[in-house]
């Protein structure tokens, strides 16, 4: 197990070496790249040229890399030009994860929760009209654009009716005290209920809108997974000796269904947690997926820099996690 988990560990970090060289030259092939977004329309030759050399752009490119390998080593990516001007790119990302972290869990919950139990009773139920509706629904989630379902929730929930609230991830008049960030979790620990209600309501609309598509394929897979695993021999086996329904379910079926399931909820954790630009636009949601579509807007390249690395690890720790979970389900992956 140590060995396995070496070696992906050895692939984690040969994969963020290679992205951090892709990153490195889509930064500088840009239009008017980072001293063109500084400067803006007071651009000068001069201006640019004395910019350059300040911030050793005028220096070979295996010199700047390396440079920029050991800043970004120490969370060091420069100050921001756009999304909070001034302020230090690393921060932007600690102050605005916390955001996205809490929507993701929470989007993943609903979608978890919701899908595993829906698919494996269609998939006992196949072609019964429970799973004929299942599919439609999850085909559904799939085909409609996650803007679009945004903005139908938003309309319907918070604008004609007013039950939810239409943005952001606190009510104006709401005096909360925040401590880690995670606008729930606060409101529980200082005991502000009204102010964890308050922002567990903003949490709703757009949790709704990105768990569609991670539902959607979670459920697809737990069905076909379960479809294949009742038609195995060991299952039929397990059967005929007289076990218990429950334990020929959780020992023999859903033990091997869950193998592929894992695997595609720990992708779906990664794109959740890697920014919901779509969702946090809609819903004007503070996160990391608002922040980088401020920062492509504004050209903050400091900010962009900064949220697709940390991006990028987010989803490759994610995946060494489902990695180890499939290993620790499946006793034939480690070797």
């Amino acid at each position: 197990m140590l060995r396995f988990i070496v070696r992906r560990l050895f692939q984690a970090v040969l994969a963020l070496f290679v992205l951090s060289l892709l990153l490195f030259a889509w930064l500088r092939s840009l239009p008017g790249g980072a001293i063109g977004a500084l400067l803006g329309e007071r651009a000068t030759p001069e201006s640019a040229a004395r910019l350059a050399k300040a911030m050793g752009l005028d220096q070979p490119l295996y010199v700047q890399y390396w440079k920029f390998l050991k800043r970004a080593a120490t969370g060091d990516f420069g100050v921001s030009n756009g999304v909070y001007r001034g302020h230090d790119a690393f921060s932007v990302f600690l102050e605005r994860f916390p955001a996205t972290l809490e929507l993701s869990a929470l989007a993943l919950m609903l979608a978890v929760f919701v899908a595993v139990p829906l698919g494996y009773v269609a998939a006992r139920r196949a072609g019964g009209f429970l799973d004929t509706g299942s599919v439609i629904f999850s085909l559904v989630g799939v085909a409609v654009p996650v803007f679009f379902l945004a903005y139908v929730l938003k309309y319907y929930f918070a604008v004609k009716y007013h039950i939810l609230p239409p943005s952001g991830r606190s009510s104006v008049g709401i005096d909360a005290t925040h401590i880690t960030g995670f606008y729930v979790v606060d409101g529980i620990i200082t005991r502000e209920w009204d102010a964890a209600w308050d922002a567990f309501k903003h949490l709703i609309l757009p949790a709704l809108a990105l768990s569609s598509i991670p539902f959607a394929i979670i459920f697809r897979i737990t069905r076909a997974a379960v479809i294949e695993v009742l038609d195995e021999d060991y299952v039929r086996t397990a059967r005929s000796k007289g076990l218990t329904t429950r334990v020929v379910r959780t020992r023999h079926i859903m033990r091997n269904a869950l193998i592929p399931v894992v695997t595609i909820i720990g992708l779906q954790t990664g794109a959740l947690l890697a920014g919901a630009i779509l969702t946090e636009k809609v819903f004007a949601f503070q996160g990391i997926g608002e922040a980088l579509a401020i920062g492509f807007t504004l050209r903050d390249y400091p900010v962009l820099q900064v949220l697709i690395m940390m991006a990028a690890l987010i989803y490759i720790f994610v995946n060494l996690l489902v990695d180890i979970a499939y290993a620790v389900i499946d006793p034939r992956v480690r070797t």
